[in-house]
C-alpha cells in the first residue's frame, strides 16, 4: 500500500509538471541558463516556459578572473568555463578584457613574440567557443584591469596593475536597449574616412543612440591619432556619452553581421548602446586629481548626475601612469572613491595608453555643466575617465 501511495504521488507530480505551466515556469525559474536550455528540450510546454523565464532575465551578469591560471591558458578561460554553468542570463553581447602580461612582454626574440601571438589567438578562440554562437563578442587586451569580484554588485572593485586578471560582461537581450559592436580600420590607401560607415554601425541617423564605448588599438602606428580624431569628432555631440581608451590590442570581434578579424592596421572597435531608457554620465579625472580629496570631488560630480544605481554599471578607463604610481604608492584610490559614492554599482575597466571622455551626462533633464558651441576635448593622456551606464528599469 505504501508503494502504491508513492506511485500515485509520482503520477500526480508527473501530471502537474506535464500540464500546469504556472508550476513548471516557477520550478524552471530556479535553474541557471544552461540547465534551463537543456530542460527546454523535454517537451513543448517546458520549451515555452523556459522561453518565458529567459525573457525575464534582463540583468547584466559578469565573470571575474583574479587568480593566475595554468601556463597553457588564461585565468579568464577557466573562470568563464566554470561560471557559465551557473549564470542566469543568456548572453547576447559580451565584452571581455584580459591583461596584456599574458600576451606580451619585453623580450625581443622573434620566436617568443610568435608564441605570444599564438597564445593570444588561442585564448580568444577558447573564450568564443564557450559563448553562444549568435552572441556578439568584443575582446580586448590591456596593460591593467579594473574588475569587481563576482557575487555582488557591492563587492569592492580592484585595480589590478600587475598580474593575471580579466573579466567578461554578459549582456542579455534587454527590452528597449540595443547594443552592437563596430570596427573601423584605417585604410592606408585613403586618408579620408568614409562616414557612411557610421550609419551602417548605427552611429549616425540614430536618435536613440546614448552611449558609445570606443577603444583604439595599435595607437603607436603612424596616423593612428589622426584616424581616432576622424572617428571621435563626428560623434562629439552633447546628446551622446563617449568613453574609452587606447588598448594593447583586440582579440575578438564577432557578431551575426560582422566577421572582421584583428589585423596589423590601426583602428577603433567598440560598443554602441541605443535606447530611450538609457541614462549615462561621465567625468574626467585630470592630472590635478592626485589625492583622496580630489578623487572624491570628481566622484561627487558624477553622483550629482542622479543616475539611478539599480541596473547600472560603471566603467573606469585609466592611464597606465596613474594608479598607485600617481597616488604616491596608495593603491586602489580611484576604485575606492567610486565605491564610496556608488555602493551598489559594479565597476569594470582597464589601464591603457590614452583615454577618451569628458564631463558629460545624458539624462534628458540635467546638465552637468553649461553647454556651448565649442566641441569638448575628448582625447587625453595621464587621466582617468569614469562612466556610468544605466540600462533602464528591470523586470
Amino acid at each position: 500500500r505504501r508503494g502504491g501511495g508513492a506511485m500515485e504521488s509520482a503520477a500526480k507530480g508527473g501530471y502537474v509538471l506535464a500540464n500546469l505551466a504556472e508550476v513548471v515556469e516557477r520550478v524552471l525559474g530556479f535553474l541557471p541558463t544552461k540547465a534551463l536550455l537543456r530542460a527546454a528540450c523535454v517537451c513543448r510546454l517546458w520549451r515555452e516556459c523556459a522561453r518565458r523565464a529567459l525573457r525575464t532575465r534582463q540583468r547584466i551578469a559578469w565573470v571575474s578572473a583574479l587568480e593566475p591560471g595554468p601556463a597553457e591558458n588564461h585565468a579568464l578561460v577557466r573562470a568563464l568555463a566554470r561560471e557559465l554553468e551557473k549564470v542566469h542570463v543568456l548572453p547576447q553581447t559580451v565584452l571581455y578584457i584580459a591583461d596584456a602580461e599574458t600576451f606580451s612582454g619585453h623580450e625581443e626574440c622573434h620566436e617568443q613574440k610568435k608564441a605570444r601571438k599564438r597564445n593570444s589567438k588561442e585564448t580568444a578562440l577558447a573564450l568564443e567557443k564557450l559563448l553562444p554562437k549568435r552572441c556578439q563578442v568584443l575582446g580586448l587586451v590591456t596593460p591593467g584591469i579594473v574588475v569587481t569580484p563576482m557575487g555582488s554588485s557591492s563587492n569592492q572593485p580592484q585595480e589590478i596593475e600587475e598580474g593575471e586578471a580579466g573579466f567578461a560582461l554578459l549582456f542579455p537581450k534587454i527590452d528597449g536597449v540595443k547594443i552592437h559592436t563596430f570596427h573601423f580600420s584605417k585604410d592606408v590607401k585613403n586618408r579620408v574616412f568614409d562616414e557612411s560607415k557610421f550609419a551602417e554601425a548605427g552611429l549616425k541617423n540614430n536618435p536613440d543612440l546614448r552611449v558609445v564605448l570606443l577603444f583604439g588599438y595599435n595607437s603607436w602606428k603612424t596616423g593612428a591619432t589622426r584616424f581616432l580624431h576622424q572617428i571621435v569628432n563626428p560623434l562629439n555631440e552633447k546628446s551622446i556619452i563617449l568613453a574609452g581608451g587606447q588598448v594593447e590590442s583586440f582579440t575578438s570581434l564577432t557578431s551575426e553581421n560582422s566577421h572582421a578579424q584583428p589585423g596589423d592596421a590601426c583602428g577603433v572597435v567598440g560598443l554602441a548602446f541605443s535606447g530611450a531608457q538609457i541614462q549615462s554620465a561621465t567625468v574626467l579625472l585630470d592630472q590635478d586629481v592626485a589625492d583622496e580629496r580630489t578623487a572624491e570631488a570628481a566622484m561627487q560630480r558624477l553622483k550629482a548626475a542622479n543616475i539611478p544605481e539599480h541596473n547600472t554599471i560603471g566603467f573606469m578607463f585609466a592611464c597606465v601612469g596613474r594608479g598607485y604610481r600617481h597616488y604616491k604608492t596608495k593603491r586602489n584610490m580611484e576604485a575606492d572613491a567610486f565605491r564610496k559614492f556608488f555602493p551598489n554599482v559594479p565597476l569594470f575597466g582597464f589601464f591603457g595608453h590614452g583615454e577618451i571622455g569628458c564631463d558629460r551626462i545624458v539624462t534628458g533633464n540635467f546638465v552637468l555643466r553649461e553647454c556651448n558651441d565649442i566641441k569638448d576635448d575628448l582625447l587625453h593622456g595621464y587621466t582617468t575617465v569614469m562612466t556610468l551606464i544605466h540600462l533602464g528599469p528591470t523586470k
